[in-house]
């Protein structure tokens, strides 16, 4: 993946519907810098990691048939691509 940095983070914009069922968060849409916007076809796992007293959600999803995750850091409210 191109714009990537040093930490193969890169951040991004998302478009997420919160509360949903059973679903706490479910990521519908993201946004890299200067790109239109990428539809995630499908949610395949998520998932909770503590690092340093921070939350970060994690999503696996599929954007048609290509598989990326998207992480949610609580600390600062931002979505990136990982």
């Amino acid at each position: 993946m191109k714009n990537f940095n040093k930490n193969n983070k890169e951040r991004v914009e998302v478009m997420a519907l919160f509360g949903y069922e059973m679903t706490p968060c479910q990521p519908l849409t993201f946004r890299r810098r200067g790109e239109s916007e990428i539809e995630v076809t499908e949610l395949l796992a998520t998932q909770i990691r503590f690092v340093g007293g921070v939350a970060l959600h994690i999503f696996d999803v599929l954007v048609g048939k290509e598989q990326m995750r998207l992480e949610f850091n609580s600390r600062d409210l931002s979505w990136s691509l990982t």
